[in-house]
């Protein structure tokens, strides 16, 4: 990756959002919301890079979907969303799968999330389809109480 910008728009991860999820009544994970720190939306097809780490602890790929537009996806299927676009206003919720969820407390979310900007190619670059990066990773930590989430 030869070019990547960084604008500091809005908070990619989203305060309050940090809740654990139930299926049945067990705890099988958590959720959290995140945002674009950009001007403007992308389609989901432009994510080059989406990965989450937990208090320090990398989140399987496997273990991970992602929320929009009343739909779920794993990130397998991100590549191929070419008409699944993301509102530049719109939070997308990032659920993790893990049995017991979160415990009550802090808890810090490291959320990497690199989009190509396709209208945007590297000035000077010989490779083909090769554009510009946004950065809109983020760093937040959260609190989580049981039935209660409450910003860090």
């Amino acid at each position: 990756m030869a070019f990547k910008m960084k604008l500091d728009f809005v908070d990619v991860v989203c305060n309050d959002s940090l809740k654990n999820t139930y299926v049945n009544g067990k705890r099988l994970g958590y959720e959290f919301q995140i945002r674009l720190s950009n001007y403007r939306g992308h389609y989901l097809s432009c994510i080059q890079e989406l990965a989450v780490k937990v208090d320090g602890k990398e989140v399987h790929a496997d273990d991970l979907s992602l929320c929009l537009n009343e739909k779920e996806f794993t990130l397998q299927q991100i590549p191929s969303l070419i008409s699944e676009f993301w509102n530049v206003i719109e939070p997308a919720t990032i659920k993790v799968y893990a049995p017991g969820g979160l415990s009550e407390g802090e808890h810090t979310i490291d959320v990497t999330l690199l989009v190509r900007i396709p209208y945007m190619p590297v000035p000077g670059s010989n490779k083909e389809h090769d554009y510009a990066v946004l950065d809109s990773c983020g760093t937040k930590t959260l609190q989580i109480v049981e039935g209660v989430q409450v910003n860090g």
